[in-house]
């Protein structure tokens, strides 16, 4: 009990910055029609800004570090919930391994752009990682794994979420520009944006097998976090004999799990929305902890840089899903 009580005020203070996040999108939503940024992003931002003016210490402390790792992790894990194998093994095996080609290609490339600019290689492989598996929930899981810093996740979350929202935006261009097919453009939109509901939002308005194409393709790119994650674990435990749960992390491991019960019908259909909703909860509370653990200054000093990377790994990416699809003849 004594425990829980310790975490009371700093997690208190993460659940109030997201219910002024939440309340911030759904005003947004009132007056636009779209949220053009998230509850997630909002909540950094607004935890960043406090951080600016107060720096939370002493009983604080303990619920925020709580709520920015071990709230973090569980939401990556609920992840699991919304793939299933049936769903992956639909795509074909050609595209099935085009999806994990690009990813790896992406990382690389994406890395090697990043530490061109001189960034941090943490910070270049949160950037890198970022891009080119889903964005968001890529940097929370790899986060942990590489022991990155609240800033380097910080500004590589700020910087990719606000570009998430141009590519949403100005991907559809690409239809009428490169005379993409529905099913073409479902594929590319899957390969590139970010978050599963940016995949929607940038589907559904050319078409319903757009839509459809995406979101599976995107489903497979967010399989690839495992793999990647477990590649990562090896590689920042070289120095020392890993035990097994290192090599493969807590969260990874209920990531896996879910996949498995749901592809095996054993989780009800009822139960996917509320999963999904409960880890998109979760993981804007971290977002909170994290905003209110970094020093924005620090922060803007690597703004132009990150901006640039993350722009240019995502033009690269773009590149490479166009080359995916010509080459298999999608």
């Amino acid at each position: 009990m004594t425990s829980i009580l310790r975490l009371l005020p700093g997690l208190l203070l993460c659940l109030a910055l997201t219910a002024l996040a939440e309340l911030l999108q759904r005003v947004e939503v009132a007056c636009t029609g779209q949220a053009y940024l998230e509850a997630l992003v909002l909540a950094i931002l607004l935890g960043l800004a406090l951080r600016s003016v107060w720096t939370p210490r002493g009983h604080w402390q303990p619920g925020i570090i709580f709520s920015g790792k071990i709230l973090l992790e569980l939401a990556v894990a609920l992840l699991g919930a919304a793939v299933s194998v049936r769903t992956v093994m639909a795509l074909g095996g050609g595209l099935l391994a085009g999806i994990a080609g690009i990813v790896l290609v992406a990382i690389a490339g994406s890395y090697a752009i990043c530490r061109a600019l001189r960034l941090q290689p943490k910070l270049a492989l949160l950037v890198a990682c970022g891009n080119s598996i889903c964005g968001n929930s890529a940097i929370a899981a790899v986060a942990p794994v590489i022991g990155a810093g609240a800033e380097d996740i910080a500004a590589s979350i700020a910087f990719t979420a606000v570009l998430g929202v141009l590519v949403v935006l100005l991907l559809p261009l690409l239809v009428p520009l490169l005379a993409l097919t529905l099913t073409q453009y479902g594929v590319l939109a899957g390969l590139t944006v970010y978050a599963v509901p940016q995949v929607l939002a940038a589907t559904l308005p050319i078409g319903a097998l757009s839509n459809q194409v995406g979101t599976v393709v995107k489903l497979v790119r967010v399989l690839m976090l495992g793999p990647v994650i477990l590649l990562l674990s090896l590689f920042f435990r070289s120095q020392e004999k890993p035990k097994w749960h290192e090599l493969l992390p807590w969260f990874i491991l209920g990531f896996l799990l879910l996949l498995g019960l749901r592809s095996g019908g054993f989780i009800p259909t009822v139960m996917l929305l509320p999963l999904k909703n409960i880890a998109a909860l979760l993981t804007t509370i971290s977002m909170a902890a994290l905003g209110l653990g970094v020093d924005i200054r620090s922060v803007a000093r690597a703004g132009l840089r990150v901006t640039t990377a993350v722009t240019l790994s995502l033009l690269m990416l773009g590149g490479i899903s166009l080359g995916l699809i010509r080459f298999l003849g999608i």
